[in-house]
């Protein structure tokens, strides 16, 4: 199934555009101009795991907590922060989380506020847990090899 700018989602969901993979979203970042990353993790997860590097694009990730650490709750101001990052109602929008949960509830409640196209990056920023739980070697954005800086 494609939305309106020819981007095929893998898995069509019901409430947002769908999941797409890292390297899908990479693609979408890279062909089209409107098209922002929004990374929902916390502060900590940002400064200690690291995020998405979209500088060979002229891209900057926009970094809005979906949760609001230590208490994990729901961000109250989510698409007020949204808003003033300045990111258009028509962009097309990829959240990234660690590993595809909380990302999809931005994109569903984005989509809910009125963002035309919004997707989940199914696979996160570092995907789920291996055979010796450790994250960021099975799927994502990190095990897909795709730029990230830490620190």
């Amino acid at each position: 199934m494609s939305d309106q700018t020819g981007t095929a989602a893998s898995k069509p969901a019901q409430g947002y555009a769908g999941d797409i993979d890292a390297r899908k979203a990479w693609e979408i970042l890279q062909t089209e101009k409107n098209s922002v990353l929004i990374d929902v993790r916390t502060r900590p997860e940002w400064e200690f795991v690291g995020v998405p590097d979209l500088a060979q694009l002229n891209k900057e990730t926009a970094l809005v907590p979906w949760q609001v650490y230590p208490a994990m709750q729901v961000n109250a101001a989510f698409t007020d922060e949204i808003a003033k990052a300045g990111v258009a109602k028509d962009a097309t929008l990829l959240f990234i989380c660690r590993s595809g949960a909380r990302s999809k509830s931005a994109a569903i409640a984005m989509t809910q506020a009125g963002f035309r196209t919004c997707y989940n990056v199914g696979g996160g920023f570092e995907g789920p847990p291996d055979g010796e739980r450790h994250r960021g070697r099975l799927d994502g954005w990190k095990a897909q090899g795709l730029p990230w800086i830490q620190g």
